[in-house]
């Protein structure tokens, strides 16, 4: 499955330029791109991610998986709707990138509440920002994160940064991986 899937993330999610074109959400430039959505949208794509990542959480305790939206939100489905099928369920919440101004005012939507066990999920991961914006908000929630996993990493310290903050992160598939396929063609 994991195999699958990075030739289907190279296949639909990579791209790749001699000249640094891709403009980063940190601004800066790079000679490569992951666009996660044309995988994490993609059924096939949704049911390597549920699987692979359900098997990385199954006996973590979590009750539920979420993460800063939008990136995180498909992966979070995948997983969950994957726990139902297998008869361990774990539930969904999103990460608001700012509270709602009307009615409850949450930053974060779901079926959580302090002292739950979570998993906090991305789909990519260069700086770690959006991640680390995940798990402050979780933290200030009072959910308890047992686990956090992203679907790229990148390669670019983004790691390093979250795991500075205490949390260790596991990756589905390296920036390594992917280039690998792409030195093949």
């Amino acid at each position: 499955m994991k195999k699958r899937l990075t030739e289907l993330i190279f296949e639909k999610a990579f791209k790749y330029s001699e000249e640094p074109v891709f403009k980063l959400v940190s601004g800066r430039m790079s000679n490569y791109y992951f666009n996660c959505k044309a995988v994490t949208l993609h059924p096939e794509g949704m049911y390597l991610i549920g699987n692979l990542i359900y098997d990385m959480i199954k006996d973590s305790g979590a009750k539920a998986i979420g993460g800063l939206t939008l990136g995180a939100d498909p992966v979070a489905y995948a997983v969950s709707y994957t726990s139902h099928l297998k008869g361990k369920p774990v539930e969904t919440f999103v990460v608001r990138k700012s509270a709602k101004s009307h009615g409850t005012m949450l930053c974060i939507e779901g079926n959580v509440k302090e002292g739950d066990r979570v998993v906090i999920v991305d789909d990519v991961i260069t700086t770690g920002k959006s991640t680390i914006e995940a798990i402050t908000r979780a933290k200030e929630a009072g959910l308890e994160i047992v686990k956090v996993i992203c679907l790229i990493d990148r390669q670019e310290g983004g790691r390093e940064n979250i795991e500075a903050s205490g949390y260790k992160v596991d990756a589905l598939i390296l920036r390594d991986n992917v280039m690998a396929l792409y030195r093949q063609t």
